[in-house]
């Protein structure tokens, strides 16, 4: 693969940092960087022994820049990723601002590869508890047609972003000190507790913006538009890995036998399911690892077709910034062909020399 042009917007953020730090232990194969930050401009970043200063974003930032990869807020991105793609950047976005966009794919690699040369400048990374859910549901649904999903996601603070880990942190401290604990990004003290709640209620349903999200977009990446999902998601005080509780039920038999086979040899998972030897996925095992662990599977025994499984993958890695990196790994083969097209030679229009080839012609261009 020729080296390729790549501008990381958000470069200073926890997602952003771990783009970085995945691009270089993947060998993506970087020609010019260029980190781009709002609040961040001026600061200094290592990337491959090299030093770059951030540089606060403009319309200009994406000239000649091959893949862009977002790593801000809805509202920043919505600003500023149609900029980078029509400058002709392909843009890979971590934030929810074009997910649901018909016209936008949305990618976990694992599961629906193909979808990403539907692409029209802007490609959408998935949210965290989604991705690492459908790395362990696409090999049960490719056999057995799942129908129904319902999961409770355990979510870390590291979903909230790098405040939100400062956060449990700060209160760790504060409590052995025997201070009082400040509260800024969540709604209540996370040490020693759990919140039942991320993003904002929806008022017609009940559900928070974030369990809305996995049934919305397992429906977009599986194609199964009639995919039925009820999720919970709650925040714990763990730092960065999700743990997910999930049962569904599928179309076909799909005993814990055949479950723990597939998922075995899927790519992207580790199953890790022995209760007798205290063997199951915890939060601490998964973190900075990119497969997501799966254990506890187990037939329903309350339901038919049904199987409940446990799973845990860490957020800022598979759940954000390895899963976008991924994503830029399937571009590259496209813009590898795109630009063979460009520098393919013109077509030569070779004019006959003889009355007889002339006619020939004209009765071929008939």
């Amino acid at each position: 693969m020729k080296k390729v042009n790549v501008c990381l917007l958000g470069a200073s953020g926890a997602v952003g940092k771990e783009m970085l730090k995945i691009l270089q232990e993947r060998k993506f194969p970087v020609n010019e960087l260029r980190l781009l930050g709002n609040k961040t401009a001026g600061q200094k970043v290592i990337f491959n022994n090299k030093e770059y200063t951030i540089e606060k974003p403009s319309k200009d930032s994406f000239k000649d820049m091959d893949i862009t990869l977002v790593a801000v807020g809805s509202d920043e991105s919505k600003k500023l990723s149609p900029l980078a793609a029509k400058a002709g950047s392909v843009v890979i976005d971590n934030s929810s601002a074009f997910r649901m966009d018909k016209n936008v794919p949305l990618v976990v690699p694992e599961v629906n590869p193909e979808d990403v040369k539907l692409h029209k400048g802007i490609i959408a990374n998935p949210n965290c508890s989604t991705i690492i859910a459908l790395v362990a549901l696409a090999p049960l649904h490719k056999f057995a047609k799942i129908k129904r999903i319902i999961a409770s996601t355990y979510q870390a603070v590291s979903g909230a972003g790098k405040e939100g880990m400062e956060e449990l942190q700060q209160q760790v401290y504060d409590y052995a000190e025997q201070k009082k604990l400040n509260i800024k990004a969540f709604k209540y003290q996370i040490l020693f507790n759990l919140i039942p709640q991320i993003d904002a209620f929806d008022s017609k349903t009940g559900y928070t913006k974030e369990e809305l999200k996995m049934t919305n977009e397992g429906r977009k990446i599986l194609h199964a538009p009639d995919l039925q999902v009820s999720c919970t998601c709650v925040r714990v005080p763990v730092l960065r890995s999700h743990s997910e509780s999930i049962t569904i039920e599928t179309e076909k038999k799909l005993t814990a036998k055949k479950a723990k086979e597939l998922l075995a040899k899927a790519k992207g998972v580790k199953v890790v399911d022995n209760p007798s030897q205290f063997k199951y996925p915890m939060p601490l095992d998964t973190t900075d690892q990119d497969n997501i662990f799966v254990g506890r599977i187990r037939e329903d025994i309350s339901a038919k077709n049904s199987l409940t499984l446990w799973c845990a993958g860490d957020q800022i890695r598979k759940g954000a910034a390895t899963n976008a990196v991924q994503i830029a790994e399937l571009v590259l083969p496209l813009l590898d062909k795109e630009g063979k097209k460009e520098e393919a030679p013109k077509k030569r229009v070779c004019k006959p020399k003889k009355a007889a080839a002339k006619k020939e012609v004209k009765k071929t261009d008939k």
